[in-house]
């Protein structure tokens, strides 16, 4: 099956395109950054195959999500290119548009965001554009879909409306230069090798490593020093400035914009990206999806839910097994097990999917960058710059892909900080153990409560940065720029989809890694020294969590029940409210109640805050290990939270204490 790749600059709408043509759904987030590595999918209707490759500016990579897109150029053959280009942002995507057309495969443009683009009192001849550049211009409304069914056309017939490769001319010195070192390349298509030459003029550290193996690759480089001597600039320099000119020559035949159109988008930015305003404007919206979550819409859902699984569901099985014969040991297992465990989690899934609503309601609204600007002075004081921002704001979701998202960071060490922060960021996963203790002990404070644990997240993240960047992981000042992309009306469906994708990792881990966790869980409390069916205190599980609750006393949860469900919480957050559920042997609805015996405020609080901190999930050490190649780094991103947990919590818990 032919494959096309999908190209373009961040926040043009590629994702979007791509969910349309194969009728799937990627995660669509308005940062750069969102797709990190290439997916594939089938096109509807058509026998192809569409390759999302991340989002970049150019084809000299500084980040490793770029260096992935120049790779793959380098080492995978595909039939052709679908470059999508956001209409209201011409002039920078052309560049690399020209690098796109410049490689000879057969292209054509989607012209996307025209919506967006009249607004701003834009107007661009896409017949013309076809024309100038001799390929196949289509306007498309990603969002919406509008244009799409003139791709498929042009994907059943590609060949007959696809382009020539083309050359720019960047003058005799360079044009020279470039003929010189094609001489060398034994690449079967001439394009390419053009493209390969003009990539190497310009450093491009991917392509010089990819030719690095060559024996030619030093007479290469003397030439290269050679033009770069008569020019007197870089031969990147001189290659952008040769773009840059026919990019003005394009424009000033396709390209009409209104004068004095005032953009109600830079309105917005004025306040919501406001160095004063900024802050306090996004706590406020956090403060407000909190208060959805736990107050107005989450809590009462999650009560009704509770009532039918503690009641009917629990009641049902039971009486059903005890009808069919069923031994008491399959009964504990199943209602005391596996329902009392999964069922603890479950209960808490409509909290969880409005807290993803209001999160895709922020990042499809376009908003989510901004707040990456808000913090990047902030941020640039602890030692990074905003763009490390909008991974700990994925990580709010799932740790996973915020640990991925570092990729977009160009810089090693700094992407190296920004992995080892991501997990203190709030994600789902902790969602049920803090409505289970702030639903008990907080009753009338619970967004308030939980929607300080995330600020301790992201307070102590920067604080772990600040000391880390001047110890052992010591930075060098980066340039900060972040694409703000259009304000967007929020669609329903999209909101839902996103929502969805969101949520049913979430219910996956319901029937998966919680599930196996409860019934690993009741069968060592079921399990003792002294053999089968042992009391809950002389269980191995009361034996395992003995041990290490010793050392949460001076924290405030000093028992073996606190200790066992901690453990349990390597394999995902969730699991710890599973093991107490089954290692107090009660119904969900009870399971507060029962929590305000054991905890007091102030150590529940403790508690919550030492869930937060103090190790990332199975998952998400995983992901370290496979972003920094390293065992080392792997184990010290393990490890090194446990001992901040403890510190904060230590500092929590007795400093509380004075005033309790």
């Amino acid at each position: 099956m032919s494959q096309f790749a999908l190209i373009g600059n961040p926040n043009t709408g590629k994702t979007s395109l791509f969910n349309i043509l194969t009728d799937s759904y990627e995660y669509v987030g308005n940062w750069s950054g969102v797709t990190v590595e290439k997916k594939v999918g089938k096109v509807k209707k058509v026998n192809k195959e569409i390759i999302d490759l991340p989002g970049i500016y150019d084809f000299n990579p500084i980040s490793r999500d770029e260096a992935v897109v120049t790779k793959f150029m380098l080492e995978e053959d595909v039939e052709g290119i679908i470059n999508i280009l956001d209409a209201s942002q011409f002039d920078r995507n052309m560049h690399l548009t020209l690098q796109i057309l410049e490689y000879g495969k057969p292209t054509f443009i989607c012209l996307n965001m025209m919506d967006v683009a009249e607004k701003k009192g834009i107007q661009i001849d896409a017949v013309k554009l076809s024309e100038v550049l001799g390929v196949k211009v289509i306007p498309v409304i990603a969002r919406t879909g509008k244009g799409c069914d003139t791709i498929f056309s042009v994907l059943k017939e590609p060949s007959s409306v696809m382009n020539k490769p083309l050359n720019i001319y960047y003058g005799p010195k360079i044009e020279k230069c470039i003929s010189a070192l094609e001489q060398y390349l034994t690449i079967e298509s001439t394009a390419q090798k053009r493209w390969i030459a003009i990539q190497f003029l310009r450093r491009n550290e991917a392509v010089e490593e990819y030719l690095s193996r060559e024996s030619y690759f030093e007479k290469m480089d003397e030439l290269r020093k050679q033009l770069e001597t008569e020019l007197g600039m870089t031969g990147e320099r001189a290659i952008y400035e040769g773009r840059k000119h026919y990019i003005s020559k394009v424009k000033s035949q396709v390209f009409h914009q209104a004068e004095n159109k005032t953009v109600l988008s830079e309105k917005f930015d004025k306040v919501l990206t406001h160095p004063v305003l900024g802050l306090p404007i996004f706590l406020g919206l956090m403060f407000l999806m909190f208060q959805a979550t736990f107050a107005w819409i989450g809590t009462p859902l999650s009560d009704l839910l509770d009532g039918f699984i503690a009641g009917t569901v629990t009641d049902g099985v039971r009486n059903l097994l005890t009808t069919l014969g069923a031994s008491g040991f399959i009964i504990d297992l199943i209602c005391d097990g596996v329902i009392a465990g999964v069922g603890g989690v479950l209960v808490f899934i409509p909290q969880i999917f409005v807290l993803f609503f209001f999160i895709s309601l922020l990042e499809d609204s376009g908003y989510m960058a901004r707040i990456a600007v808000v913090m990047d002075r902030l941020m640039e004081f602890f030692g990074l710059n905003g763009k490390a921002f909008i991974p700990m704001i994925i990580s709010f979701g799932c740790n996973v892909p915020g640990v991925m998202a570092a990729r977009t960071i160009e810089h090693h060490k700094e992407r190296m900080l920004t992995i080892l922060i991501a997990p203190f960021m709030s994600c789902s996963a902790r969602l049920p153990v803090y409505a289970l203790f702030a639903g008990a002990f907080f009753a009338k404070n619970q967004s308030l409560v939980v929607f300080s644990l995330y600020i301790l997240g992201i307070v102590l993240a920067l604080v772990v940065t600040k000391i880390l960047s001047m110890t052992i992981l010591k930075n060098e000042k980066s340039v900060f720029f972040v694409e703000l992309p259009a304000y967007h009306v929020p669609q329903l469906k999209t909101l839902w989809r996103s929502t969805w994708e969101k949520g049913k990792g979430f219910l996956r881990k319901a029937g998966t890694i919680i599930f196996a966790g409860s019934v690993g869980i009741w069968l060592l409390s079921y399990l003792g020294p002294n053999g089968i069916g042992a009391e809950m205190n002389e269980s191995f599980l009361a034996k395992i969590g003995g041990v290490i609750g010793t050392l949460f006393v001076p924290i405030g949860f000093g028992t073996w029940e606190a200790g066992a469900s901690l453990i349990s919480g390597f394999l995902a957050k969730e699991v710890v409210v599973s093991a107490m559920a089954i290692i107090y042997g009660v119904q969900e609805s009870a399971l507060g109640g029962t929590m305000v015996t054991a905890f007091t405020p102030l150590s529940a609080y403790s508690f919550m805050a030492f869930v937060l901190l103090y190790m990332p999930c199975l998952a998400t050490v995983g992901a370290i290990q496979r972003e920094t190649r390293s065992t080392k780094w792997t184990l010290f991103a393990t490890l090194y939270p446990f001992f901040v947990a403890y510190l904060v919590c230590l500092t929590i818990y007795q400093i509380g204490s004075l005033f309790v």
